[in-house]
C-alpha cells in the first residue's frame, strides 16, 4: 500500500508494484524493489545490527517519552530517530565482541530547559526511592515540574516502586520537562541501585 502526501504527483510512502517511495534527507524518492540477497551480512553489519537491536529494546519502553522530549523535532528525522541515533553512537561500547549500554552515556530525554541541580537518589527501605535536589528555580529557565511526581521547589520525593522490584537493581534517570510539554531538560543518569 501506498500513501500519496503531496497530491497526486506528490511524494508517497510505501511500495506500489515493483516500486517503493520513502521520503530520504527531506527528499521524496522512488525506487525499484529492492532484490533480496543471499549473501550473509558482513561482520560490520552484524555488529551494527547487534547495536541496532539491542538499543531499540532499551528505548521501546521510552518511546512516549522520547517522542515528546528528545530534541527539537525539526527536519526529516523523527525525534526517536534522533534517540536512536544518540544511542548508538554515543552511548553504546564493546565489551569484547559485545555490544553494551554505558548507562551513564544514555539520554533519555535531550532539551534546553535547566536541569535538576546536585540531584541524588538513595533506596529506602519499602521498594522506595528517595531523590533530593537543590532548588535552582531561579536559574535561567528552570521554573518548571518534575514528571506530575514532584515540583522543582519540593527539594525531596519519595517514589514507590512495584512490588517485583524489591531486591533488584535498577538504573535511575531524571528530567524535568515544562507544564505545556514543549520543552525538556537533558535527563541526568543517577545511577545503578538495589532496592531494599
Amino acid at each position: 500500500m501506498a500513501r500519496i502526501t503531496k497530491g497526486i504527483l506528490g511524494g508517497f510512502s510505501g511500495k506500489v508494484g515493483t516500486i517503493v517511495g520513502a521520503n530520504w534527507r527531506g527528499q521524496d524518492i522512488i525506487r525499484s524493489t529492492p532484490k533480496p540477497s543471499n549473501r550473509p551480512p558482513s561482520e560490520k553489519q552484524q555488529l551494527q545490527q547487534a547495536k541496532f537491536k539491542l538499543v531499540i529494546a532499551f528505548l521501546q519502553p521510552l518511546k512516549s517519552i522520547q517522542t515528546k522530549y528528545f530534541g527539537s523535532g525539526s527536519g526529516s528525522k523523527s525525534r526517536v530517530n534522533m534517540a536512536v541515533s544518540y544511542t548508538i553512537s554515543e552511548a553504546v561500547e564493546m565489551v569484547g565482541e559485545v555490544p553494551e549500554l554505558v548507562y551513564n552515556k544514555v539520554l533519555i530525554t535531550k532539551g534546553d530547559l535547566t536541569g535538576f541541580q546536585n540531584m541524588v537518589a538513595a533506596p529506602q527501605t519499602g521498594n522506595i526511592i528517595r531523590l533530593t535536589w537543590e532548588n535552582n528555580s531561579t536559574q535561567g529557565n528552570a521554573s518548571e515540574t518534575f514528571e506530575s511526581v514532584a515540583v522543582r521547589t519540593d527539594l525531596t520525593k519519595n517514589v514507590t516502586l512495584p512490588a517485583p522490584y524489591a531486591g533488584k537493581e535498577i538504573q535511575v534517570w531524571s528530567y524535568l520537562h515544562n507544564s505545556k510539554g514543549t520543552s525538556a531538560s537533558n535527563s541526568v543518569h543517577l545511577g545503578a541501585h538495589t532496592m531494599i
